[in-house]
């Protein structure tokens, strides 16, 4: 099975881009739903499946609590950046181009 983790970099490697992280267009990131669902092959001598349950579940939970966070925060950005150009536009310095 394929891993779903993604490499963290695109691009040719030893470039950095200052805290920006850049990834393809394909990428997708993972989701709540996908760990939940994410199932494993048993071997003998392998990891305890309730345990590993336990964990996804876990994992999916605080996954499930990032991407609601990180919607509120977008939502918010939003307004704020609205009231910022509203506040602009009524008190702002005019400029007077000739």
């Amino acid at each position: 099975m394929p891993s779903a983790r993604p490499t963290g970099r695109a691009g040719p490697p030893g470039r950095h881009n200052a805290g920006h992280h850049h990834r393809s267009t394909a990428y997708r990131p993972l989701c709540a739903t996908q760990v939940r669902q994410q199932r494993f092959g048993r071997c003998r001598s392998g990891l305890d499946p309730a345990e590993v349950d336990g964990y996804l579940r876990r994992i999916a939970d605080e996954l499930a609590a990032l991407h609601a966070e990180l919607d509120r925060t977008r939502e918010e950005n939003a307004r704020i950046k609205g009231a910022l150009r509203d506040w602009q536009s009524r008190f702002g310095p005019r400029v007077v181009r000739g």
